[in-house]
């Protein structure tokens, strides 16, 4: 067995030459232990000054005391440690140990600014591992490419240093320095999967064929190649199939794509787009029953993260919408209001005299049956005529404010004024989601809608 030495870190981050800082994530146990030291012993020849970051899932009655050992360690080392604390609640059917994982890399996410690296302490025995569960789970050449190397996360990237070293490697180098770290009774419980590998199967394996950690390593380094070649061919057609919203993809282009190039496409623009990967079910869903729906249909498919819907002849993948807001709305006294649910802020922009004009303001959510006479009509017209000719999906409506001055509806925010009918001149429509409230006075107020989830998707300017 060969021996595990710090100055393979410098040799692995050398391509990195200025980082921001070098993160190491550092739970405590054995194999973060092992790089926290590693990279403090090597902390001169680093691209950038060393930090450690610790994440409490508050899983364990012990977690606390974790928490402590890792803060004692790094005062030892005189390592920068930051603390985050994740909230792990699965839904039904879902995995704990893939909950967590997502909210730790959530925190990690969220820390990295630009430049910076973040180290995890996955070995070749952890990669085996990720190999075998992926291909138990019948994944396809990216997940059977197993770990990567080097990756993007965030602002920054996320690292992978000790993956050509074995777990025994990174335990004869702690015993021999006499370093302390945490056992998690959980690595120990075999009814989860990746447990199971661990104690039960991989054991065995070795007993027959000693190298077998490098094997499946390797299996899974040809499967990275593959992938690449996979996403390459995507990426090539992916660059002419874009929708006439951003971030849309045209279904007409799709449809002309034979059906194996189109699911590598769908995956690579998911992907890209920051979502989880479906899975062959949820794929094929798309494929058969959003792709091939009439233009004027509303299907849906959805999975953790992620909904795929279509409207006209652009496909989109969204965030799972938030609940509509429902009630007689909000009363509008300040010159900035905080929608709820996630849907931004409205912005008055008006000079006083127009504002006192106004009178009481309301703004309410998905109320049907109204009309409205866009500014420079001769007519009212329904506001599900004027969302169509607007462009505005049936699925995004109940989420577009409806802005009211007294009983009368004066704009629907992001899309036109409403003009009263007493006589007084239209207001003109604006652009960048400024919308002019009404035409009670010469000057329009006028509104701002910014912050709401769809901005990225080009609606509401």
């Amino acid at each position: 067995m060969s021996g595990f030495d710090p100055q393979s870190l410098v040799a692995t981050l050398a391509p990195f030459e200025a980082a921001g800082r070098v993160w190491i994530a550092y739970s405590g146990g054995l194999d973060s232990t092992v790089l926290l030291r590693a990279a403090a012993a090597v902390r001169e020849r680093l691209p950038g000054p060393l930090w450690a970051v610790h994440v409490d899932h508050a899983l364990h009655p012990d977690s606390g005391r974790w928490a402590e050992h890792c803060r004692v360690t790094c005062e030892d080392l005189a390592i920068p440690l930051r603390e985050c604390r994740a909230e792990v609640k699965p839904g039904r059917g879902e995995s704990l140990e893939a909950v967590a994982r997502t909210a730790r890399y959530g925190e990690f996410f969220a820390l990295l600014a630009p430049g910076d690296l973040l180290l995890t302490a996955h070995h070749l025995d952890d990669q085996a591992e990720t190999l075998l569960l992926a291909l138990i789970r019948g994944s396809g050449v990216h997940g059977l490419a197993a770990m990567p190397p080097v990756a993007d996360l965030g602002l920054g990237r996320l690292v992978r240093p000790l993956l050509g070293h074995p777990r025994a490697a990174l335990e004869h180098y702690a015993r021999t320095l006499g370093l302390t770290w945490l056992e998690d009774p959980s690595n120990r419980e075999p009814a989860m999967d990746r447990n199971y590998l661990r104690q039960l199967v991989l054991p065995l394996l070795r007993e027959r064929w000693p190298a077998v950690s490098v094997t499946l390593a390797r299996s899974g380094a040809h499967c990275a190649d593959a992938a690449a070649l996979v996403d390459l061919a995507a990426g090539r057609e992916l660059a002419g199939l874009g929708g006439e919203r951003p971030g849309t993809l045209s279904i007409p282009g799709l449809a002309r794509l034979e059906r194996t190039l189109r699911k590598a496409v769908l995956r690579l623009w998911l992907r890209r787009r920051g979502f989880l990967g479906p899975d062959t079910a949820h794929l094929g869903r798309i494929l058969d029953e959003v792709l091939p729906a009439r233009p004027d249909a509303d299907p849906l498919v959805a999975w953790r993260g992620c909904e795929v819907r279509r409207y006209r002849q652009d496909l989109f993948a969204l965030r799972p919408l938030p609940p509509a807001p429902t009630g007689p709305g909000l009363p509008w006294d300040q010159p900035v209001l905080q929608l709820p649910h996630g849907l931004g802020t409205l912005e008055r922009v008006a000079d006083a005299a127009a504002m006192a004009l106004m009178g009481p303001v309301r703004v309410r959510f998905g109320v049907s049956e109204l009309s409205c006479r866009p500014p420079g009509g001769a007519h009212q017209r329904s506001l599900k005529k004027i969302f169509q000719e607007a462009g505005v999906p049936p699925w995004l409506r109940p989420y577009v404010p409806l802005v009211f001055a007294g009983d009368d509806l004066v704009a629907v925010v992001g899309v036109c004024a409403c003009a009263q009918t007493q006589g007084v001149p239209d207001p003109a429509m604006l652009t960048a989601a400024e919308v002019p409230l009404t035409a009670l006075a010469p000057t329009a107020p006028q509104v701002r809608w910014s912050g709401h989830p769809w901005e990225s998707l080009g609606f509401f300017q």
